[in-house]
């Protein structure tokens, strides 16, 4: 559990920092685009690439700090052995399946874009669309770690719940 909460913060830490690089890249564009009418299509890509690199490899360090979008009616009001509860079982029954789809569904496809080099079908794209691609089945096996993660702590709640939670 600890191990696989320390490489989500690192990764997580480490893809922060293109939120700064993506933001320089959209105010170069925006520079370029208005004051020189001057515009890229892969400056536009390279945007695009940016951001869901950071929301692909980013998402398992926002579920680990609970940053994530939760419909919260109940759960805020919930003992710390109930919220357990509903983080086990909403793990087992929701994320565990669909990151499973997802990564079983995704490696044929990046292999696919890494076989025959995909680049932008866009006139002056990026090349090497398969770097891209990539980051789809490495976000969800992040976010299925981190998914044990909160197995194993939820479990750790419930079996060993704090004195004041029983």
């Amino acid at each position: 559990m600890n191990a696989i909460d320390t490489l989500n913060e690192y990764v997580g830490k480490a893809v922060s920092w293109l939120t700064t690089i993506l933001v320089l890249v959209i105010c170069f564009d925006v520079i370029m685009r208005y004051l020189f009418t001057w515009s890229s299509a892969a400056v536009f890509e390279l945007e695009w690439h940016i951001f869901a690199s950071i929301f692909m490899v980013g998402s398992a360090y926002a579920l680990k700090h609970d940053k994530h979008v939760r419909v919260d009616l109940f759960y805020s009001k919930f003992s710390e052995k109930k919220k357990a509860w509903v983080n086990l079982i909403g793990t087992l029954i929701f994320l565990f399946p669909f990151c499973i789809v997802i990564i079983w569904t995704s490696i044929p496809f990046v292999q696919n874009s890494f076989r025959i080099l995909e680049t932008s079908p866009d006139p002056g794209g990026l090349p090497a669309r398969f770097i891209i691609k990539s980051t789809i089945p490495i976000g969800f096996i992040l976010l299925l770690l981190q998914g044990v993660s909160i197995v194993t702590n939820s479990l750790k709640t419930i079996v060993n719940p704090k004195p004041a939670d029983s």
